[in-house]
């Protein structure tokens, strides 16, 4: 029951040819990203995983509310700002835009968008790292640029600056 892009994405993502619910996806599972709606994970399947990472990012409401989360998650982000390790897309623009126009790249590659990320993640100290801050907020004001120059600096080394 799979439309054109999951069914895609089931090819990189479900190396094993996995068949079932969600409940038993997430049976021993490290790892949640949700991107779908709200309601659509239980406390019983967080339960179920291992002590990992619940990333639900339904807006407003996610997958699964982060305090029913946190009963079997050792991490738990959302995209709501009303709960820490808010996941939210202004971490990454204009930062993106603002590097690749800096130095005229010709595209925006996928290295750029992983530097990005690891510019962002590189954010927050080890000393500052904790379950309840692996991200800094969108609302710190340096993000933008650490990701700029991350972006930049990638387009330079691609060879596709044309500055």
């Amino acid at each position: 029951g799979l439309n054109p892009g999951q069914e895609e994405i089931s090819h990189i993502s479900n190396l094993d040819h996995e068949h079932g619910t969600l409940a038993d996806a997430l049976k021993n599972a490290d790892a949640f990203i949700g991107v779908s709606r709200p309601g659509l994970v239980t406390k019983e399947m967080v339960a179920s995983m291992n002590k990992g990472i619940v990333f639900a990012m339904a807006n407003p409401t996610p997958e699964i509310m982060p305090d029913e989360a946190l009963a079997g998650a050792a991490v738990v982000g959302t995209g709501r700002s009303d709960f820490p390790n808010q996941i939210n897309n202004v971490l990454v623009f204009p930062g993106v835009f603002k590097g690749a126009l800096s130095v005229r790249a010709r595209e925006i590659t996928e290295s750029m968008k992983q530097r990005a990320s690891y510019a962002i993640a590189g954010m927050v100290s080890d000393e500052e790292l904790t379950a309840d801050n692996i991200i800094p907020s969108p609302l710190n004001k340096a993000v933008a640029d650490v990701v700029a120059k991350a972006v930049a600096d990638v387009a330079v080394e691609e060879g596709i600056a044309r500055i």
